[in-house]
């Protein structure tokens, strides 16, 4: 690991200018009157007062995945409620009889179970996937067992890429962190091999079309290197894939190593090595809700958990 990765730069190079705040709310979908089934039957309707609650958000709190993936399983026709099929959009009561492929989901609330967030180091080479069809290697095989739910990756890192990955059994904060109007900060350590055309760094923070829309880095720091590579750290409020090579591909440079060294309010630092994880603290945990929006966790007591990164248990 390079000097580089240890630490974050003090000196700031580059800044996109500030401008106005993004205040826009997500768009509520249309509310209709009467709603049927598959085969033409009036469907009740889902009042808000009632205390229904968005299907998606149900699922995600019972661990099955985040929203996005979820809103997935709805559309593909995955899932019914009350023997019905599920569109995307539907509200569910405590009532309401939920299942996913046939079986029924056993319904909890979001604290219920402990909540857990681990840091995991995503070293090159390994898959963010539950099961590569070529054999390569996955990050869920170095993570820990859990009994309920199942692990979900708070977006992902591409082949090699390395460094910070955090993985929660919370469907929720996943979702919250992940979305874009969250606008979570993601710092990355990037090593640019060759040339760099006079105006790419001032191109980037201003803004460079990519061919899913502008994108731009919010600063750039320079942060060392020698001969034909030179070390930079980059900061983005969002995630869309492989966004920190493409926008430097963009400008005509090439990225020769990226890792990611922090996420919201956490940090790689040292710990945990490549491969391994630990658990977040008590206070990077409650940070990171407050940055979701969510409130603070119940902590276990001093000493009732023993944890060692990169060992299953």
């Amino acid at each position: 690991m390079t000097s580089q990765d240890k630490r974050r730069p003090r000196r700031r190079a580059l800044r996109r200018p500030a401008g106005p705040e993004n205040t826009s709310a997500r768009p509520q979908e249309p509310r209709t009157g009467l709603q049927t089934d598959d085969n033409g039957r009036p469907r009740r309707p889902q009042a808000p007062d009632t205390g229904a609650v968005r299907l998606q958000k149900i699922l995600a709190e019972a661990g099955l995945g985040s929203r996005r993936t979820l809103e997935g399983w709805i559309s593909e026709g995955r899932v019914r409620v009350n023997g019905q099929l599920a569109k995307l959009g539907d509200r569910v009561l405590p009532s309401d009889r939920i299942s996913v492929d046939g079986e029924a989901v056993k319904r909890r609330g979001p604290r219920q179970s402990r909540l857990r967030v681990l840091a995991y180091h995503k070293p090159e080479g390994e898959m963010v996937t539950r099961r590569d069809p070529g054999g390569r290697p996955t990050i869920f095989q170095r993570l820990p067992g859990i009994r309920d739910g199942r692990w979900i990756t708070v977006g992902r890192l591409d082949l090699n890429t390395a460094g910070l990955l955090l993985v929660t059994n919370h469907g929720e904060l996943a979702n919250r962190l992940m979305h874009p109007s969250r606008q979570v900060e993601r710092e990355y350590a990037v090593r640019i091999h060759g040339d760099i055309p006079d105006g790419a760094l001032e191109a980037l923070v201003q803004g460079v079309a990519l061919e899913d829309g502008q994108a731009r880095f919010e600063e750039i720091v320079e942060s060392g290197g020698s001969g034909a590579n030179r070390w930079f750290h980059v900061l983005l409020l969002e995630g869309r894939n492989r966004e920190v090579r493409r926008l430097w591909e963009a400008v005509g440079c090439e990225v020769s190593r990226l890792k990611r060294v922090r996420f919201g309010n956490v940090i790689l630092g040292a710990r945990p090595l490549p491969g391994q994880w630990r658990e977040l603290t008590g206070e990077e945990l409650d940070a990171l809700l407050a940055i979701a929006g969510l409130p603070p966790a119940r902590h276990p007591r001093r000493g009732t958990t023993a944890r060692v990164p990169g060992r299953r248990r």
